[in-house]
Parts: C-alpha cells; structure tokens; sequence
C-alpha cells in the first residue's frame, strides 16, 4: 500500500480509536478473571487483535464485534504456538502472564518482532523460575511448566512492557514480587489491575504485588489513544491551526507530549471528564504552533517514547536547535527510528543529524514531497503522512499499510480534518 498526500492545512474536531496500550491490557485482565467480562471501544488495529487471537488460541473464548469484546475468563490451554504478529506488547505482557500461570506455550512473531529484544523480560523470569528458553534473546520464546516465586527486580531499562510483564507473573507466583524502576514509566496495569481488585502498592520508583491474587471481571469503555491523537495534534501545531480531540485517554503517565507541546508555545487545553477502570479520559484543544526549539532530555523520554519521531517532525517547523537525547530504545523498535526518522526527513529537506541516542535538528525549514519508505513502522508511515501536510508537491509514502497496525482509521480521519491522502 501506498499513499499519497499534499499540502493541507489539518485542524476540526475528531475522535480517535481506543487505547492500544489499555486495550491488550484489558483483554489479559479479562481472560485472568472468572466469568464474564465486557470491553467497548477495543482498538481494531492488527496489534490489539494478536493479543485476542492468542487468547482464544490458549481455549479463552473471546467475542469480538463492532468494537466490543466479551470475554469469559478461564482456564489456560497448555502447549500452544501462539502468533503475536507484529506486537510486542503482546509477547512481552503475555509471556509474564503464562509464566505466572505455570502454562507452557511457544510465543512467535513476524519477522520484524523476531528481530526485536526479548533477554530484557527472560532473564527475570528466569529469576523468578521460570523454564523459558529464547533464541539469542529474542522471538520465539518457548515456555515449560513453572512455578514462579517473587523477586525483587530493579529494571535495568526504563520499560512499561518489562515493568507489566513482571508484574502479571507475579500475579501466579509465591510470596511479592517488587520492581524498581529508573525512570517513571506507564501505569496502565497497576491503575487497571487495582480497579480490577488486586492489591498493587507503589512506593516511589517500588512497585509491589502480591502473588495468589485474581482478578474480578471488568467492563470498560476504553478512552482514545492519546499515541494516536498525537499525530493528529502536531499536524495541527505544524499548520498553527486549532483541533479538538475528544473522549481521549489522560492518564499523567502519557501526556508528556502535552507538556512538550505546551512548553514549545503550544496553547493546549485539558478538560477531565471521565474515569474508566482507574483511566482518565476527557478533552485536548490545541491551538498555535511552536515558538521555540523542541528540548528532550534523558528522563522526559519515557513518557513520550511513541511521539518521539512526530516530537523529531515538529522541531524541523520549530525555530533554533532542537535536542533529542537519550532515546536509544528507539533503536529496537518495529524499525530503527532514529534511522528511519533521520533518513526519512533528510529526504524531504530537514536539517537533520542522527545521534546516537536521538537527533540534533535545526528549523524551520521548507519541506519538499518526495517518495519515502515507513521501513514497515507504523509510526513512521503516519509521521510521514503528516509531513507531506505541508511540503511542497507530493509525498508518496511506500508501506502505508504499517498503519493498521495500531490505527487502520488514520486515513479517513486525516481526511476528514482537511488532509489531503489517497490511498491506493
């Protein structure tokens, strides 16, 4: 697949999809859980449905229609190969999960996930006892029959999947189970998993859970991906133009990129409204565009480890020097983004230079359309399709269809705030 985009200003009103992030997190839950559990506005990118499909290949019986899944918790089936696709959530979360629970399984991937590090969650369950081999520290990973006893851990990386992969194997192990992080990271199953009735304690940069603990079963209506309303909001600065996103995810744990946009003379405008299984959801209005360079320091990377390549497009329209450093870990995603970034906007015009642990990149600059390769990364494709918003000419965007993964609507939403993409 390939799009097609021209310059066009971007701004309106919009929804976006449901959270991914909540989204497998709330399947998991579900399937932990005795009896019946209801979950509206699930995402329907491929990512999300690897972890459903995987589930209903361990004999949890999982209904999917329109956006809404029920769930009937259970028993694991033992000894299954279960396909993760492209999702890393997926292996990583649902490999502490079935560990904990003593099921035997073989977890594989396409081959861009088989490229991507999995030592990070093996080695602590290892520690934890469980019988888990890898190759070379990557995908497949194959798990036997264990029983887990807690641990204390501190996480040698920053690390929401390394931290929620622990923490649902020590759901099945004896004794507590403590994680130190280095950096915050996101929240998602502790909040989800304290709503959902298990005892989670967080004590500064400690996290604790007990084992023997099951959760009860949740009905939720997830809140949209803030990840996803990103690119919707920095096409907006880019343009300095106004948009509304409504019924979004606001956990604090991912709104760094608000800050980030507010702190480059963004207007940016939160109303709460709603609290969904211990997830804020509510209101973003963004209006004007950058009056400063974009600044990234090592511990702000965390929370806006997603957005980093749209942070990496908005510094190329933001006046001065931009810095983003300590990103390394956006070196083993669904590509090299740091690469692909760099690449990529280099071919349009940036003024960009790859770093080690992120970019240098100075602006404005004017961006020329050109033909240009996502290298199968979602995020890249649809940051691609932004920049095209306003270059000069056309910008062809090869291996669009990466978007599916985590937002299919991205075209057709784009569109309807006033983008210009055809899809062919």
């Amino acid at each position: 697949m390939i799009w097609r985009v021209r310059q066009a200003e971007i701004g309106g009103a919009a929804e976006v999809p449901g959270d991914k992030s909540i989204g497998h997190r709330a399947l998991m839950i579900a399937a932990l859980a005795r009896g019946s559990s209801r979950i509206t506005n699930l995402p329907t990118g491929a990512d999300v449905a690897s972890t459903a499909t995987c589930l209903e290949a361990l004999g949890i019986a999982v209904s999917r229609q329109n956006g809404t899944a029920t769930v009937e918790g259970g028993e694991f089936q033992t000894g299954q190969l279960l396909d993760a696709g492209n999702s890393g959530t997926t292996m990583r979360l649902l490999t502490g999960l079935l560990a904990g629970q003593g099921v035997a399984a073989e977890l594989a991937g396409d081959e861009s996930l088989r490229r991507r590090p999995m030592g990070r969650i093996v080695e602590p369950l290892a520690l934890m006892g469980a019988n888990i081999r890898s190759t070379g520290g990557r995908p497949p990973l194959v798990l036997q029959e264990s029983r887990l006893q807690g641990l204390v851990y501190q996480l040698p990386v920053a690390s929401a999947q390394v931290k929620s992969s622990l923490l649902f194997a020590g759901l099945g192990a004896q004794g507590e189970t403590t994680i130190i992080e280095t950096l915050p990271t996101r929240d998602h199953t502790e909040r989800m998993f304290g709503a959902a009735g298990i005892t989670v304690e967080s004590r500064g940069t400690q996290i604790s859970i007990g084992g023997g603990q099951r959760p009860r079963p949740i009905e939720i209506s997830i809140p949209g991906d803030l990840s996803s309303a990103a690119f919707l909001l920095v096409a907006a600065a880019i343009h300095g133009s106004t948009i509304r996103i409504r019924n979004v995810g606001l956990n604090p744990s991912r709104t760094g990129i608000l800050d980030i946009l507010r702190g480059a003379g963004c207007s940016v405008d939160v109303v709460h409204e709603s609290e969904r299984l211990g997830e804020p959801a509510g209101k973003i209005v963004l209006s004007g565009r950058p009056h400063g360079p974009i600044v990234i320091v090592p511990d702000r990377v965390p929370a806006v480890i997603d957005e980093l390549p749209l942070l990496a497009l908005l510094a190329t329209q933001a006046p001065g020097m931009s810095t983003i450093e300590g990103a390394s870990e956006l070196r083993v995603k669904e590509s090299d983004r740091i690469r692909s970034v760099a690449q990529t906007l280099t071919a349009l015009g940036a003024d960009i230079v790859e770093r080690a642990d992120g970019f240098t990149i100075r602006g404005p600059v004017k961006l020329r359309g050109t033909r240009v390769s996502s290298y199968g990364d979602h995020r890249i494709a649809m940051m691609l399709a932004i920049a095209g918003s306003i270059a000069s000419g056309e910008t062809v965007v090869e291996e669009a269809g990466a978007a599916a993964i985590s937002f299919p609507e991205f075209p057709a939403i784009l569109g309807a705030l006033g983008g210009r993409i055809d899809v062919e």
